[in-house]
């Protein structure tokens, strides 16, 4: 086997929140990619929109510098554990990690997640502790929690002995010594030459090309991203295409590309050992392997851990239905979920109880959350289902999928989530202190008790907590845990909503909708102060008359309606209720639509 020295891979994982990305933006500045007048976003590798406006990775991306020579090829992962499918698939195509760790926060349940996995891959790690110039940073503590991390996962001799540095991502500077002072990352550049193996290869082996990510280009259609295992893939050359399904078919590459910062780049040939990206292969997915057409030797697919929380899509049948959005029938669901699953491998769909309806699997409600919220941007109008677990029989016993939770949150509010969570089945199995007023929690608690929780956790700490889920593994069914304590106000008609209804309503529970909007028979417009639904009529107007008393018309004042994000309509709503998303609305509303 020989080596090429002059490139290394690497992927930088990490806890969502932690700084990947801001890390990543300070190497490509400072090795030059971008001119010193340039303007670039902050965070430049978070490109989509919805990964600006809500601060996480959510694809990863491929990016490269050039430091003394050696090009870096560097994999942004996502940090999220809803998008662990991405870490899994990208870590195929490295010789090595960076493994972020914030110097307050720790190591979290991500951190768990994604460094198992790459220590399980034989990658050899370099630990980085990153805001170090937080006031209430535990450097000490923190790297003693990485090490017992890494000690749970088995990690070999080997892979115990990381080197370690320190960094400010958001400055632009990395220390060997968290009390020196520096000015730039060229203790990590010059850790990371050090440190990261050069990827082999044998020079006798015909071509082995694994694909890891796919992405589409409007000019050469779809574009295959992985790693060159073995030989040199050329323009225009004749290949062979092995499908994970073990069939195969001769094809030609109308494209070859590497990366050079965040430009692919046409090139002729790329050698064994780089990360490269192929077009003109329209029926190539993620797992099939590139080879030689005289010599075709398959590399082993790639496997992702199975989803364990299922929702349907189903057409929206509303009487508003059509008003909003472009893309309305199952043939248009089905033809964009099955474009997801090209790119997506951590998704499942199959066909529901109707013809009008998918149940689509995945890891966790943000990646489905992600995925409604991306095809409501593109014109689709679709309803959605409450989330549910996907249970399993083990030894002929019904077993669910259970999740380490953890919980960052003040002092004073460790009595009521404690209460919270054991209501809903959750076990405390950890509490650590660290003395700055904030309390870490861990509970072991079904991914059941998690839906539905987020939103009530937020409002009870009033914003200050954290929470943080991981799965661990399937254990048997808790037993049936209480869902929202209470019911809903629906309408009873069709018709707009009017001031005089809802200020009549108000004393009933609290109102979801805007005087004007337009509601109908079994919409939800408002929650229940007790635990019954109530039909009501909403679009209730004064009746006038020719008597005037003092101050009877005055002006009504109204409270402002509750508004739900996507991701807490999810969870809000209660099995016989649906969401009904558009481009421009969400609404909720009952599965049958009836008349009191």
């Amino acid at each position: 086997m020989e080596k090429r020295q002059d490139i290394r891979n690497l992927a930088i994982i990490a806890h969502v929140d932690h700084g990947k990305t801001t890390l990543v933006d300070a190497m490509l500045w400072q090795s030059g990619v971008f001119r010193d007048n340039e303007q670039v976003a902050e965070r430049v590798m978070d490109s989509l929109d919805l990964e600006r406006e809500k601060g996480i990775t959510i694809m990863a991306k491929n990016t490269a510098i050039v430091y003394k020579g050696v090009k870096i090829n560097i994999v942004d992962t996502p940090g999220h554990a809803d998008f662990g499918g991405e870490v899994e698939r990208t870590l195929n195509m490295v010789e090595g990690v960076l493994l972020l760790v914030d110097a307050t926060e720790g190591p979290l349940p991500q951190t768990r997640f994604v460094l198992g996995k790459a220590l399980a891959l034989g990658l050899p790690p370099i630990l980085v502790i990153n805001k170090i110039d937080r006031p209430d940073r535990r450097i000490s503590e923190v790297l003693d929690e990485t090490y017992d991390l890494f000690i749970d996962l088995d990690a070999t001799e080997g892979q115990l002995n990381f080197p370690i540095i320190y960094t400010n991502a958001k400055a632009g500077v990395a220390l060997t010594d968290p009390e020196a002072r520096g000015r730039d990352l060229v203790p990590l550049f010059d850790t990371i030459l050090s440190a990261i193996p050069a990827p082999s290869y044998d020079p006798e082996a015909p071509l082995q090309f694994l694909v890891t990510t796919l992405n589409h280009s409007d000019y050469v259609g779809r574009v295959a991203v992985g790693k060159i295992v073995n030989g040199t893939l050329r323009q225009g050359r004749e290949v062979m295409l092995l499908k994970a399904d073990g069939t195969s078919r001769k094809a030609s590459l109308s494209a070859v590309y590497t990366y050079e910062g965040l430009n692919r780049v046409d090139r002729q040939t790329a050698e064994a050992g780089d990360i490269a990206a192929v077009a003109g292969l329209d029926d190539i997915f993620i797992g099939d392997t590139l080879g030689d057409p005289a010599d075709p030797r398959p590399l082993p697919a790639i496997s992702v851990e199975e989803p364990t929380i299922s929702m349907v899509f189903s057409v929206n049948s509303s009487p508003l239905a059509g008003k909003d959005g472009r893309y309305l029938t199952s043939r248009h669901i089905k033809e964009r979920l099955d474009k997801e699953l090209l790119y997506n491998v951590s998704l499942r769909v199959e066909q529901a109880e109707n013809r009008e309806s998918y149940r689509v699997s995945a890891r966790g409600e943000l990646q489905l959350a992600v995925l409604v919220e991306t095809m409501r941007r593109e014109g689709f109008e679709l309803s959605i289902s409450r989330p549910r677990v996907i249970t399993r029989e083990i030894d002929g016993q019904l077993c669910e999928p259970m999740e380490i939770a953890t919980i960052d949150i003040p002092e004073s509010f460790i009595g009521i989530v404690t209460e919270m969570l054991s209501t809903r089945r959750g076990r405390m199995t950890k509490m650590v202190n660290n003395g700055f007023g904030r309390v870490r929690l861990e509970f072991e608690i079904s991914s059941r008790g998690l839906i539905g929780f987020r939103s009530q956790f937020l409002t009870e700490t009033r914003g200050t907590g954290v929470l943080n889920a991981l799965l661990s593994g399937y254990q048997p069914y808790t037993g049936e845990i209480a869902g929202r304590p209470n019911g809903v106000l629906v309408s009873d008609r069709e018709g707009r909503s009017v001031t005089f209804a809802i200020y009549h309503l108000q004393p009933r529970g609290t109102i979801f909708v805007n005087p004007g909007e337009p509601v109908y028979a079994g919409m939800i417009v408002g929650e229940n102060s007790r635990s019954e639904d109530i039909w009501v009529n909403i679009t209730k107007e004064k009746k006038l008359t020719n008597i005037r008393a003092a101050g009877s018309d005055e002006a009504l004042r109204l409270i402002p309606p509750r508004q739900f994000s996507l991701e807490q309509a999810m969870e809000y709503i209660a099995d016989d209720e649906l969401v009904e998303v558009t481009p421009s609305s969400l609404r909720l509303r009952k599965m049958q639509n009836r008349q009191r």
